[in-house]
């Protein structure tokens, strides 16, 4: 039986981060669904075609990752497509503790799908699509920040 997980998120952009646990996620899974939502809590910088597109210039040539969109609540996402997985990454503390949340809530709502949280490498804890975004509107260096060949 294939083991499939959902990596679900706004990747608004998608990071380098964000590519650090997506790789992770790999080694325990067949395949790793990456789902580009719509967070209603933040105002979207890149819209969904261009956030596709980076995750797609991002996974070029990596098996086993297939990149869909979303708008609706994630468990109902996994239901739809038979995924039992969620997979999400988490920077620090904080980010754990809102991740743990989430997870409580989906557990009560679907206990037949569980969370997996994977702590971002420490090279990358730094590293948030807020300040990316940051960096962009004020014309910085985001080149660290990103995948390597990533173009936005």
């Amino acid at each position: 039986m294939k083991r499939i997980a959902l990596f679900p998120g706004s990747f608004d952009p998608f990071t380098a981060g964000h590519l650090n646990i997506l790789r992770r996620a790999l080694t325990m899974f067949d395949e790793v669904v990456v789902a580009v939502g719509i967070n209603q809590d933040k105002r979207g910088f890149f819209d969904m075609e261009k956030r596709v597109d980076i995750i797609r210039q991002a996974t070029n040539g990596m098996d086993g990752v297939r990149i869909i969109q979303y708008d609706n609540l994630t468990i109902d996402t996994c239901r739809q497509l038979g995924i039992r997985h969620i997979v999400r990454g988490v920077r620090n503390m904080i980010d754990f503790e809102t991740e743990r949340s989430i997870s409580d809530a989906n557990r009560r709502l679907a206990p037949e799908i569980e969370t997996i949280i994977i702590p971002t490498a420490q090279e990358f804890a730094h590293i948030s699509s807020s300040a990316v975004r940051d960096i962009l509107k004020h014309g910085g260096d985001y080149s660290a920040f990103i995948p390597e060949g990533v173009e936005l």
